[in-house]
This record gives C-alpha cells, structure tokens and sequence, in this order.
C-alpha cells in the first residue's frame, strides 16, 4: 500500500529545535535581568572550547538537566537570586513573550507538514520542567501537535527506548515512518537504534536541519 501523508509523523524535541537558544539570546537575557552586556560568557555549542561544563555534559559527565541547573543558579546569583529551578531563569529571562524567540524556521516547517498532512508530536525531556506547565498555553502553535510526550511527567529519558515508543504507540505509526529531530547527538544515536529516519538539528543553521527533515518527509 502506498503511503498517505498521514501515514507519516514529523516528531520535534522542543527545546533548540524550536525555540532560539538561551546561547543565542544573550543579550535580550542580559537586558532583561538588568545586566551589562557581554556579562554572560558561556556559548555552549557555539564555541564550546570555552564552555568546560557544556563540553562535560557532551562527554556525558553531566547530564543536560545538570548543565542547565548549574547555569541557573549562576545567573540567578547574579542577580542577587537564589534560582533553584531552570523555569525561574527562563521566566526572567524571556518575560511575557516567549513566542517572540521561536525559530522562523520551525514556523515554516510547520505550516509546510500542515498543508501536506503530516502529522505532528513533540518528544521533549524537559518541556514543563525548564519552562514551567503554563508556558504552553503562551504559545497558540502547539495545539497543532497532537502528541506531546514529556519526560518531565513520564520520568523517562531520551535516549531511552521507551522515550520513543511512547510517541510511536501515541500515533500507532512504525518508527521508518517518522522523522525525529532532536539538537543532542545522544537522543538522535537512541532514535536510529529504533528505526526512526533522523536529523541532527544544527542550532547554528536551523534552515539546513529542517530542509533535511522535510526531503526525508517526502515534502521538498
């Protein structure tokens, strides 16, 4: 039987493959938390050589979570709080507004499956965690996704097995339909375990990364 277009899934991590990173918005951050520019130093995947705890959550040493508790509490220092939280740092840093920081990239790729008939999930390990239960309410788009699957209510982790077929049972879809997008090398490494057509989503060239989803979603 031939392949209808909602016989395929596109499925997103949220996190850098949505939104702008907090490395790539440095300067609203500092503006927003009152700090001067040039205050927050640390770049992650774009210039990891001088982010030490970036390179040690890459070597697994640490794990994301780790990485990101440690940042929050610094810049939360800065600022004279005691941040415990990641959804506290990213509440002050990107206000009232978060939709203002999705990436136009994912906008297009989004209207783009759509139009076609793609079906849409997301698979994140931290998506209420880092940005708090209401965050998804400032954002209209996500009610496009009819599978969300977050490990922050599951207690299960990519690159785990289960983490996957959780969204592949979800949408009763065979994992060499689906295209699975994700910014860690780790969680697309467990998603090819299972079958899943993958894409390692650059954050420095968004546009490539989703281009490449969409030729293996048939689409362009």
């Amino acid at each position: 039987m031939t392949d209808t277009p909602t016989d395929r899934a596109l499925i997103l991590d949220f996190g850098g493959v949505i939104s702008r990173t907090l490395f790539e918005t440095h300067d609203l951050t500092e503006r927003a938390l009152g700090l001067g520019p040039g205050t927050l130093t640390w770049f992650g995947p774009f210039h990891p050589e001088s982010d030490g705890l970036w390179q040690a959550m890459q070597a697994g040493r640490i794990s994301e979570r780790d990485y990101w508790t440690e940042r929050t509490r610094e810049v939360g220092a800065l600022v004279g709080e005691h941040w415990s939280e990641m959804q506290q740092f990213v509440r002050a840093a990107r206000g009232a507004d978060p939709d203002a920081v999705i990436r136009p990239e994912f906008r297009e790729t989004l209207a783009i499956c759509k139009a076609a008939g793609i079906r849409l999930a997301i698979l994140s390990n931290e998506l209420d965690l880092f940005y708090g239960a209401d965050f998804r309410e400032k954002l209209p788009f996500l009610a496009d996704f009819e599978i969300i699957v977050d490990a922050t209510h599951t207690g299960i982790l990519k690159p785990d097995p289960r983490a996957y077929s959780a969204v592949l049972d979800a949408l009763a879809l065979p994992a060499a339909n689906c295209v699975f997008v994700d910014d860690q090398k780790r969680n697309i490494a467990g998603a090819r375990e299972i079958g899943l057509q993958t894409v390692h989503f650059d954050v420095a060239r968004p546009g490539p990364s989703y281009a490449e989803a969409l030729r293996l979603l048939g689409l362009q």
